[in-house]
């Protein structure tokens, strides 16, 4: 849809046509919804916000990490790169990205098949990391070598977002399992903060290292991004705590998009 609108409205329009939709949503949502809901009974203090629990200080780090090291190379390395310098249509780097994004959905949304019901615990999501560390690697090195740079992008990257997503995949899982009942709200916020927080530093670093070292810049920058986040995760207890919460946390296949 991001595509199509800015195909046929120009960049402006878009935003114009995003901003009456969400305009659209508000209303509705100030009509329909009761005026308490989503009240807190207490109010929360700003330091409170951050967790204080060490699990889950650890798993929002590795997701800020994670999260920044897709962008990197999502944001703006690989749509310049697919257009400049390989010369694919408008259409065409739109596709491949839309594309990317639905089989990254679809992936994670299979993860609990692949993980063959078994609760994941923190050693899942390192050695995840850590391969999601050698793919993004073996990326910038096929792009050095005589091999066609368009099978070394499409297919390292689909590879790449399968095991991104089951990463991401166990991650939500684990934010359940490490939080307490009375906290859910407080600590998921807090892990998505991490989550944005690493997407905003990803992105900003992907129109710089692209400026100063191209694509394979973007792409080494992931690398150091996936291996900071594998490093972190090993201070997860290799296990899940509450292995029962598997079916909940199915429901949840969500990482802040």
């Amino acid at each position: 849809m991001g595509g199509f609108l800015l195909h046929v409205a120009g960049y402006r329009g878009s935003l114009w046509i995003m901003a009456g939709a969400l305009l659209l949503v508000a209303l509705g949502a100030w009509s329909a919804l009761p005026s308490d809901l989503g009240q807190a009974k207490s109010r929360v203090k700003f330091k409170e916000l951050f967790s204080k629990d060490r699990n889950i200080n650890v798993l929002s780090a590795a997701r800020f990490f994670l999260f920044g090291a897709r962008d990197i190379w999502f944001v703006v390395g690989v749509p310049i790169f697919l257009q400049g310098t390989l010369h694919w249509s408008f259409e065409q780097v739109g596709a491949f990205m839309a594309f990317w994004v639905i089989g990254y959905g679809i992936v994670q949304s299979a993860s609990p098949a692949l993980l063959r019901g078994r609760a994941p615990g923190g050693g899942v999501a390192a050695a995840t990391a850590f391969f999601l560390t050698v793919v993004a690697a073996l990326i910038p090195l096929g792009l050095s070598t005589a091999i066609c740079p368009q099978l070394v992008i499409v297919g390292g990257l689909a590879i790449f977002g399968a095991v991104f997503a089951v990463n991401s995949a166990v991650h939500s899982y684990l934010i359940l399992d490490y939080t307490d009942g009375d906290k859910v709200a407080l600590n998921v916020g807090f892990y998505y903060m991490a989550n944005a927080g690493g997407r905003l530093i990803g992105c900003l670093l992907s129109g710089l290292l692209y400026q100063l070292a191209g694509l394979p810049g973007c792409l080494w920058g992931t690398v150091i991004f996936s291996l900071t986040a594998a490093i972190i995760a090993l201070g997860l207890p290799p296990r899940a705590l509450h292995p029962g919460r598997l079916a909940v946390a199915g429901i949840k296949a969500g990482d802040g998009e």
